[in-house]
């Protein structure tokens, strides 16, 4: 199960790379994005990044805060990583100028709003093994494990809880 207090850097991550993206195509037309492939792979790893972050959130996070669109999010890095040469730069464009706005606007919400103390302490109403992703974590934490990691070093690199981790 991932942690709660880590939602909180997730979001900022997410934040981060919004901002980034933003900067980069402020004040560009879509023929400099599709040109420069140094402005076209920077937003392109940007959003990349942005849905790795909110891939991480807790499932219990997505859940309760589902006023964005994550699934489409997270899948739009997918195709990012594992279908790169499938991605359209009308599609790329899109995302770069009129999704990543509100989606900023929507995390900068988040982070001012919740109570982060009260956040951490929540407890998820159901366990949280919602993709692969997890059971890719449990792998590596069993590998680490097996290693002699140090616990906490294992739960920073997985996200996965310590408890979690105990039981492998």
């Amino acid at each position: 199960m991932r942690e709660h207090r880590r939602d909180r850097g997730r979001l900022e991550d997410i934040l981060k790379y919004a901002q980034n993206v933003e900067k980069i195509v402020s004040g560009i037309s879509y023929d400099e994005f599709v040109s420069d492939i140094r402005i076209y792979y920077s937003v392109m790893k940007n959003v990349e990044v942005i849905g790795e972050a909110a891939n991480m959130l807790t499932y219990h996070f997505r859940e309760k805060y589902s006023e964005l669109p994550w699934r489409p999010i997270i899948s739009m890095r997918h195709v990012l990583v594992h279908g790169y040469s499938q991605i359209s730069d009308a599609d790329l464009w899109q995302t770069a100028t009129a999704d990543i706005k509100p989606l900023r606007m929507q995390i900068e919400r988040y982070l001012a709003e919740i109570d982060w103390e009260q956040w951490q302490h929540e407890q998820a109403p159901c366990l949280e093994i919602d993709n692969a992703a997890y059971k890719q974590a449990i792998d590596s934490a069993r590998k680490m494990k097996s290693k002699e990691y140090p616990v906490a070093d294992i739960a920073e690199i997985t996200g996965l809880s310590a408890e979690e981790i105990a039981k492998l």
